[in-house]
């Protein structure tokens, strides 16, 4: 006999401005940043034409490979599942409410691809939400000329 239960998470498009700390201060993204010229004017013009898409987990959303995706399980449990108290409380949070409302509405992950590159700019802590329960989540891409 198998058990089932139903969760699940509506994707709405994030609010750019809940993300500036991954602009501002963020140390690992800010090579990419650098590298493709990216002002935080340039990302919010582009940005109101993102658009929500699915990312089965791994390492590539279409045709892009994801910078600092970090999408293995064995990734979840070595950067969330042992990470410190206060980043780690932010993901606890959401995955207590999921099991015990059954669902949430929360913004999308954020990725950002210009070049032919892509980063996850924001949301890795939603995305892991969503793929750890087996759920093909919803990210908001933005492609920046």
């Amino acid at each position: 006999m198998r058990s089932f239960a139903t969760l699940t998470i509506d994707w709405t498009p994030p609010a750019l401005a809940d993300e500036a700390w991954e602009f501002e201060r963020h140390p690992a993204k800010q090579p990419f940043y650098e590298r493709h010229g990216l002002t935080w004017e340039r990302i919010a013009a582009a940005f109101a034409a993102g658009e929500l898409v699915p990312w089965p987990r791994g390492e590539r959303l279409g045709e892009l490979t994801v910078q600092l995706a970090y999408s293995s399980y064995d990734d979840y449990l070595t950067y969330l599942a042992a990470a410190k108290r206060g980043y780690r409380q932010n993901y606890l949070k959401l995955e207590r409410e999921l099991q015990r409302s059954g669902r949430l509405t929360l913004p999308a992950p954020i990725v950002l691809g210009c070049g032919g590159e892509a980063i996850l700019f924001a949301g890795w802590r939603r995305l892991c939400l969503a793929w750890n329960y087996g759920m093909v989540p919803y990210v908001w891409r933005v492609i920046i000329d």
